[in-house]
């Protein structure tokens, strides 16, 4: 059995001679990176991946408002078209949406030149077009249509365009000229005639009682009294007198 051989080393190129300014650094320290360098770097990418993350979801948001648009109805022609020149003003309306509409919340209002809404009854659905019928004297001018109406997803939809019609159709309506009124004349009020007023009657003035004239039973009764009097002043003379001369 052969013994192992072992090969001789080889002898190690010797190494360039540095420079006596330059310090001498161990490989350990070489490969060894500062705490600091470690934490800036850390910081810097949580920050860069939450800048993605941030992007990703605001890419996502938009995506989905987009989609969510791309959903509504939307009006795809029109009967007259927009901006058209007719000989005449239509007997309808018709719009063609990219899906049926709703019947709640679909409106569609015609004004003619002269401001009136020419539409007549309710708009009618089929399918996805929806037809409103004209009615009533149409002007020549141009015509504005204001239009509502519900998509499939409830969501409300609204546009207006408009048309111009070179001739009228139908008759316009006579106005009723009102006749002029002739201004009422004042009454005359009959003057008030004088009432006669009874003549006031002169009132009896109450008769005074003079009381008993002479020559009456009053009169006589005073006359007595006075006699009796005067003969009682006299009878008393007299006794006093008598009496004067018996004592002398």
């Amino acid at each position: 059995m052969t013994p192992f051989l072992r090969a001789p080393a080889r002898p190690l190129a010797p190494l360039a001679e540095r420079p006596a300014d330059v310090p001498f650094l161990p490989m350990s320290r070489l490969l060894s990176v500062p705490r600091r360098d470690v934490g800036r770097r850390g910081a810097t990418t949580v920050r860069a991946t939450r800048m993605l993350a941030a992007a990703l979801v605001a890419g996502g948001l938009v995506l989905a408002g987009g989609t969510g648009a791309e959903a509504h109805d939307r009006l795809v022609s029109s009967d007259p078209p927009a901006g058209a020149t007719l000989p005449h003003a239509p007997e309808a309306v018709t719009l063609t949406f990219s899906a049926p509409a709703l019947a709640i919340g679909t409106k569609i209002v015609v004004r003619t030149p002269d401001g009136r809404d020419a539409a007549s009854g309710a708009p009618e659905l089929a399918d996805a077009a929806v037809r409103q019928a004209l009615d009533g004297y149409l002007p020549a001018g141009e015509y504005t249509v204001e239009w509502r109406a519900t998509s499939g997803d409830g969501h409300p939809i609204d546009g207006t365009f408009t048309f111009v019609a070179a001739d009228a159709l139908g008759t316009p309506e006579p106005t009723a000229t009102p006749e002029p009124t002739a201004a009422p004349t004042p009454e005359r009020t009959p003057a008030a005639t004088a009432q006669p007023t009874p003549e006031s009657t002169p009132s009896a003035l109450p008769t005074i009682d003079p009381g008993p004239r002479s020559g009456g039973p009053a009169t006589f009764v005073v006359g007595a009294l006075f006699a009796v009097l005067v003969a009682g002043v006299v009878a008393v003379l007299w006794s006093v007198r008598r009496s004067r001369r018996s004592g002398t």
